[in-house]
């Protein structure tokens, strides 16, 4: 039956997961230093051997033999107050002297005429092991010395397991438990470790609720003063990427390769998915029967929805794959500059830029290439850079279409005018009225046969004739009056 001892030394190894050879290297680290407290000095570089069995101890002083060299006075060490600040410790580079050779250090090394005294026959390099004997029992200090030992070790070394723990696990997905929210960080619990999940890596419109049960990406894992630092992430396409490898086994074994992705979290995602196997068709195995596979991977992102496009080597092949579900008639590459204008039908152009220029904006993404999208007649009307801006005309065009314009306005109205008092001459009886002729028909008729405003006739009586005919009036009405 195993001492009370090494019965304790096994709970702990189960507890924090740690080595029984760790937890025994940290017990004798401590034993060292509580004996170096009581017993020893500085200059003694002390190996303890502790026996579970009996709790019995053995401690050695172990040095290594070097050549001898002169070794320069120490000055005498000030007492060290307590309460102020301790000297901070001599750096590697004060230990190496002006020829940049390494000082004799006395702690871990012994000269080798000293050396011969201590154990005959001794070479350079041999390790020489002095025994130690135990003077009684450990006191106060020693014993709080040790205790401290041991309690930072062990949260080292369990610090260390759990580092190495998620370090081999970086990259993959991993479910874990909303903890709490601290102000834009949530924390979630992943098992012996608690991860931090940042504003940037949360889904916009995902309420994270403490309990809630979520699967998340491990993005880095950090060794930081107080332990592992774990930063997980909903909104990592690589997410997207893990959750196709654990839901569809084909991708899983690499028969259907993801060429490449494309996501905007919470709202769309876009991916490229390949196959050299001729009878396997890659979105089919992708989507499932009956859309089973896909739909389990929607409901892990929130309802997030998921385009899959088949790649092809061929770029325009590809571009206009990737601007699924739309329809495109045509595209156009610039190789130099590595853009792809696509053309397509009227009905479709809204479908091909979706909201917000979302659905080219992610075929850019998934193909690399930058893409405008243009209707029938070669207009663009959407890009994959954002807005698109219209080119302004010719200034000389402009005017001159401008100019015809107004040119052919101004006789329609002229006609329409003309038609309006012929009509009106009819139904009052009065013929007079119909052969008047409108002022604008007969300016414009006159500017196509190049006439100037003066020649130009007018039914408009100057100021002379209207005082003949005033005159004429007076003198038939005396006439009359006369007779």
């Amino acid at each position: 039956m195993a001492s009370p001892i090494e019965q304790a030394i096994r709970q702990i190894v189960e507890e924090k997961g740690l080595s029984y050879e760790s937890v025994m290297e940290t017990i004798e680290a401590a034993l060292a230093a509580a004996y170096r407290k009581d017993f020893g000095n500085k200059l003694q570089n002390i190996e303890a051997k502790f026996n579970t069995e009996d709790g019995s101890v053995q401690l050695w002083d172990v040095k290594t033999v070097v050549e001898d060299q002169e070794v320069e006075e120490e000055e005498e060490e000030e007492e060290i107050d307590e309460f102020k600040r301790r000297p901070e410790p001599k750096t590697i580079e004060e230990e190496v002297d002006e020829d940049g050779e390494k000082k004799f250090n006395p702690k871990t090394e012994v000269m080798i005429t000293a050396a011969q005294d201590l154990k005959k026959g001794s070479d350079l390099g041999d390790v020489i092991r002095t025994e130690l004997q135990v003077g009684g029992e450990f006191g106060r200090m020693a014993a709080m010395t040790a205790k401290q030992v041991i309690t930072q070790k062990l949260r080292e070394a369990e610090r260390e397991v759990l580092y190495t723990e998620f370090k081999d696990n970086e990259g993959e997905v991993i479910v874990g438990t909303v903890q709490r929210r601290e102000g834009r960080v949530i924390l979630v619990d992943i098992g012996r470790g608690t991860a931090i999940m940042r504003s940037e890596d949360q889904v916009p419109g995902e309420r994270y609720m403490p309990g809630d049960r979520i699967k998340v990406f491990l993005k880095s894992v950090d060794l930081g003063l107080r332990g592992p630092e774990i930063l997980v992430s909903r909104t990592a396409p690589e997410l997207v990427v893990e959750l196709f490898k654990v839901e569809i086994p084909e991708i899983a074994d690499e028969t259907v390769k993801i060429e490449s992705i494309a996501r905007e979290a919470g709202s769309r995602s876009k991916v490229a998915v390949s196959c050299d196997d001729e009878g396997i068709d890659p979105i089919g195995a992708c989507i499932g029967q009956r859309g089973a596979r896909i739909q389990t991977i929607i409901s892990e992102l929130g309802g997030e929805k998921v385009d899959i496009i088949e790649h092809d080597e061929d770029v325009g092949v590809f571009v206009m794959n990737a601007l699924a579900p739309a329809k495109v008639s045509g595209v156009e590459l610039n190789d130099a500059e590595q853009v792809a204008t696509v053309t397509v039908d009227n009905d479709q152009l809204s479908l091909a830029i979706g909201r917000g220029g979302q659905n080219v904006r992610l075929a850019a993404r998934l193909t690399d290439w930058r893409i405008n999208v243009a209707e029938e007649g070669g207009t663009i009307k959407g890009s994959s850079e954002g807005a698109v801006e219209a080119k302004a005309p010719d200034v000389g065009t402009a005017k001159g279409e401008k100019e015809e314009v107004e040119a052919e306005t101004q006789i329609e109205a002229a006609e329409v005018k003309a038609e309006t008092n012929e009509i009106a001459a009819e139904e009052d009886g009065n013929e007079a009225v119909g052969e008047v002729v409108d002022d604008e028909l007969v300016e414009s008729e006159a500017a196509e046969e190049g006439l100037e405003a003066e020649e130009l006739p007018t039914n408009v009586m100057d100021e002379e004739d209207k005082e003949a005919a005033l005159e004429t009036s007076e003198d038939e009405s005396s006439e009359e009056v006369a007779e």
